[in-house]
């Protein structure tokens, strides 16, 4: 705790910083209360439904080492927390949801520390440090409840976001911590929360600069001093980047970098327009939107006014960090934070995300709430950010029922993007999934209206086609996805049970053999291969398919029934009323494996009882 040099000053006593602490934590129980019924919607099927390394808490080895392709791909402390809420609920969302709420609480409260202790540093105290306490509490309520926070902690795959804000938090905290007293206990915590962040998201790499620039700025005076003073707790951060670094090795397969078709120069001239939008949402968020695509910036000349106003407000800042350091801070804080993924590097799926400011926003409210004070006292300032706090409690509550569903979300967000191309695909896929095909079919066409070159939407739109009773309508969509996209595994696919569905199975072969050569583990393809080679008198190669189908998904019933029709044309009856028997464990209400399995009774009696 920072020590006040005059007898005079006293800081407050923990019991009000208990109940500060604890209104904090029941406004975000108030705001996000509601979310708990939230769907597991978009990544959420990468981190949490389709993530086996997340299926067990020992061996730890698995949960440390996910997938490439998971949400958490390259961040095992964030995929050993959604282990953890896997075990309490499973596929079921509420444990997801519950530990996203208490990250984000901790990460307000620990937001709270910071704010305050920053205020009774001496460059701050007199001004702010006898209200240092509540106006700590409103610039904590305020981000925790702001409505721009639901792209991070209603969005369960977004909680690798929290988690980092968390230990980004948690390193100045112990920092700040260390100078006051301590140094021993709380530099090292500070080091060891950087050192979760590197596991839980990359955006931590920049921490370590700021704790050098918190430094200069409230403790020491200047980078010279503090480096001589703290040059082990500097070395100690920057030794975190090693991890860091590792860990980024394969980072082109989660779609950042360089060379992954998005030149640097244009999605630095999208950023330019991405930060101002995020300063705007700080101030007011509204419309806010889940996914806002992929499109870059077309121009220079239509980039130029948002990078003007984007330098000036930089240049802004080197000034007031040159002149009043203070205020300086607070825009590097900004600034800081958003730089490994608002700058050069490319995130080619979304070169504007909501989740992004959901940190930097902290600075935005501090600057707020301050010039309030400094303006108005303390009573307006409270008054103020009590309304304030109201509002966004009950705006942020609103906006989690958008996430109820996934076709509530992405009907949201066509509504507000309606030139979104992915957005009306996402929205297609629920409906398909629901049955609503017609609806579906026109967010596929929305889709490729948009952009034609959108693989996917055609192989989707195939595909309900096929299962609308079209097949022969769906043929064209299909072949323009395998074009498009020859890697497509499921459009292959799809182009099978179409040609299959026209009595084309030799043609439908070739498909879903090109399937499986890209994704060999389709129990589906498998059995589907094996109908179009039964139907091409190939029954011994189709035995093949069938067995490998039951052996990628043993309770699958429909490639046991399938398989006892190949035996029983092959003449091996006491095995194909064994695989009927089979899948009718499995299934017992399988009408068509019933009515195989007394047929294949029937043949077998005949023939014994045949003269």
């Amino acid at each position: 705790m920072s020590r006040a040099k005059s007898s005079s000053f006293r800081p407050p006593y923990r019991p009000t910083i208990a109940w500060a602490a604890g209104v904090i934590a029941l406004l975000i129980l108030a705001a996000y209360g509601n979310s708990f019924s939230g769907a597991l919607v978009y990544d959420d099927r990468a981190s949490i439904t389709e993530n086996e390394s997340i299926r067990h808490l020992w061996p730890l080895g698995p949960v440390l080492s996910p997938p490439a392709e998971a949400g958490t791909g390259g961040r095992p402390f964030a995929n050993l927390t959604f282990a953890l809420s896997y075990a309490l609920s499973g596929l079921q969302p509420w444990g997801h949801h519950l530990l996203n709420i208490l990250t984000h609480t901790l990460a307000a409260l620990t937001l709270f520390g910071v704010v305050r202790r920053t205020l009774l540093q001496p460059a701050l105290r007199t001004r702010f440090g006898p209200d240092a306490l509540p106006l700590a509490a409103a610039v904590a309520a305020l981000w925790a409840v702001h409505p721009l926070g639901t792209q991070v902690v209603t969005y369960l795959s977004q909680r690798t976001e929290s988690l980092m804000a968390l230990c980004y938090l948690l390193t100045l905290y112990g920092f700040i911590r260390g100078t006051a007293a301590r140094p021993h206990l709380w530099h090292p915590l500070a080091v060891a929360a950087c050192l979760l962040g590197v596991l839980s998201k990359e955006v931590i790499a920049t921490a370590p600069l700021l704790v050098l620039l918190y430094d200069r700025t409230f403790v020491a005076g200047s980078f010279a001093g503090a480096l001589r003073a703290r040059w082990k707790l500097y070395a100690a951060l920057a030794a975190t980047w090693l991890p860091l670094a590792f860990l980024l090795i394969g980072v082109g397969d989660r779609g950042v970098g360089y060379g992954l078709g998005i030149p640097w120069f244009d999605y630095a001239l999208t950023e330019c327009q991405a930060v101002l939008l995020y300063l705007k949402l700080g101030l007011w968020p509204f419309p806010l939107i889940f996914d806002r695509g992929v499109d870059l910036v077309a121009t220079t000349a239509a980039a130029a006014p948002f990078a003007l106003t984007l330098a000036a407000l930089l240049g802004a800042t080197l000034w007031a960090l040159r002149r009043r350091p203070s205020l300086g801070f607070a825009g590097a804080w900004f600034f800081l934070i958003l730089a490994p993924t608002s700058s050069v590097v490319p995130v080619i799926q979304q070169p504007v995300a909501e989740n992004r400011p959901y940190l930097p926003l902290a600075a935005l409210v501090s600057l707020g709430v301050l010039a309030l004070h400094a303006r108005t006292g303390r009573r307006a300032t409270l008054l103020v950010c009590t309304a304030v706090t109201a509002v966004c409690v009950v705006a942020t509550a609103r906006r989690n029922r958008d996430f109820a569903s996934e076709i509530s979300l992405w009907s949201d967000t066509v509504e507000k993007m309606p030139r979104n191309a992915r957005a009306h695909y996402n929205l297609g896929v629920p409906l398909d999934l629901a049955g609503r095909r017609p609806e579906a079919i026109a967010r596929y066409e929305a889709a490729i209206a948009i952009d034609p070159a959108y693989a996917s939407a055609y192989a989707n739109l195939g595909n309900a086609l096929t299962e609308q009773g079209r097949p022969a309508d769906a043929i064209p969509s299909l072949a323009s996805a395998v074009r498009l996209q020859p890697t497509h595994a499921n459009a292959h696919y799809n182009y099978g049970n179409a040609l299959l569905h026209t009595g084309r199975p030799g043609d439908a072969v070739g498909r879903y053999q090109a399937s499986l050569r890209l994704d060999p583990l389709q129990p589906k393809a498998r059995n589907n291969l094996g109908i179009a080679l039964l139907q091409t008198n190939r029954a011994l190669e189709a035995v093949t398919e069938f067995e490998r189908a039951v052996a990628l998904k043993p309770d699958f019933a429909d490639p046991l029934n399938n398989l006892a029709v190949a035996l029983a044309q092959l003449g091996r009856l006491p095995e194909a009323i064994a695989a009927c028997e089979a899948a009718l464990q499995i299934n017992p209400g399988y009408t068509g494996a019933r009515e195989n399995l007394n047929r294949l009774r029937a043949t077998q009696h005949e023939a014994a009882t045949k003269p």
